[in-house]
């Protein structure tokens, strides 16, 4: 039964779907799971924020004695980019991030939204490699949004929470945008550190997110307060969510099932999950369908015979 397979799988928020940006989040903590935001990002979306100006040199004056700044082809050498597959196009990418590329020169900004199109297609299959694309963007235009905002999911995804906080951090200062907070209170979380991933709910930014928003803020501060051993206080946080999208209905009832299990109410934590297929609580789990492989014996054993 669905609701047996599927009891109280995440307590995080999923990364509200950065996939048409760059990809999905992940992250491993007690009771609970990623926001829903971690692969839905302006970045793999639609880039929404306003690039911050820079007045930094461009390089040392003349009683400077560092060295210079190596150049991007020596940056590439010191660390080797990932190879892009020849089918992927800069056109892939969504307009709105291609625009937020318009200041790089334009050999530079392809291959930024290459890499940013590998991160968004891996991040689901392959979040290291997925990674690795992301840092490549960001050794090219570090200083651009969109690719710090790749940065910071695929570290999320692949267990970094420390840096992915660093780089969601860095987005918000750079378009001031707090769309983010509920994968930065999961990287809290990640970090063993639930009360401020609590604190981070309690800050006026918490008040400009969409509906969404804040209910993948609330799944994780629910996590968070079953990470602090206070499952009542973990369930009274998402008594009162209700949203009108499947995907999104899927994840609260998971919460919700894993704060009465954590209570000892399997009934009800059953209950909760009846009206949803397997499927429908898999990808709210986050976990990708597995390609049915049928392997037909006879044909291979005539085919041994011949």
């Amino acid at each position: 039964m669905a609701a047996d397979e599927h009891r109280a799988r995440r307590t995080g928020p999923r990364d509200e779907r950065d996939r048409g940006r760059h990809g999905q989040g992940d992250g491993a903590r007690s009771g609970g799971a990623r926001p829903a935001e971690a692969g839905r990002s302006s970045t793999f979306r639609d880039g929404s924020g306003a690039r911050s100006g820079s007045g930094l040199r461009s390089g040392p004056s003349q009683g400077d004695r560092r060295e210079p700044r190596p150049t991007q082809e020596q940056r590439e050498e010191r660390v080797p980019a990932p190879e892009i597959d020849p089918e992927v196009v800069f056109s892939d990418l969504d307009r709105a991030v291609r625009g937020r590329l318009r200041g790089l020169s334009k050999e530079n900004a392809e291959q930024v939204g290459l890499h940013l199109v590998m991160a968004g297609r891996l991040l689901d299959s392959d979040p290291e490699l997925a990674y690795e694309h992301a840092m490549a963007a960001v050794r090219r235009a570090g200083r651009i949004d969109v690719v710090r905002e790749a940065a910071g999911i695929t570290a999320y995804r692949t267990g970094r929470f420390a840096e992915a906080l660093r780089e969601l951090r860095t987005v918000r200062r750079l378009n001031g945008s707090s769309e983010h907070l509920p994968l930065m209170a999961d990287c809290e979380r990640g970090l063993g550190r639930p009360d401020r991933a609590i604190s981070l709910a309690a800050t006026p930014e918490a008040a400009e997110l969409d509906a969404a928003g804040r209910i993948e803020l609330a799944i994780v501060v629910s996590g968070a307060r079953l990470d602090q051993g206070e499952p009542e206080a973990a369930l009274a946080t998402l008594v009162p969510l209700a949203s009108s999208d499947r995907d999104i209905s899927a994840r609260i009832a998971q919460a919700r099932a894993g704060a009465l299990e954590a209570l000892g109410r399997t009934d009800e934590a059953e209950r909760e999950l009846v009206g949803f297929t397997a499927a429908e609580l898999r990808a709210a789990g986050g976990e990708l369908e597995e390609d049915l492989v049928v392997v037909d014996l006879a044909d291979e054993e005539l085919e041994d015979e011949g």
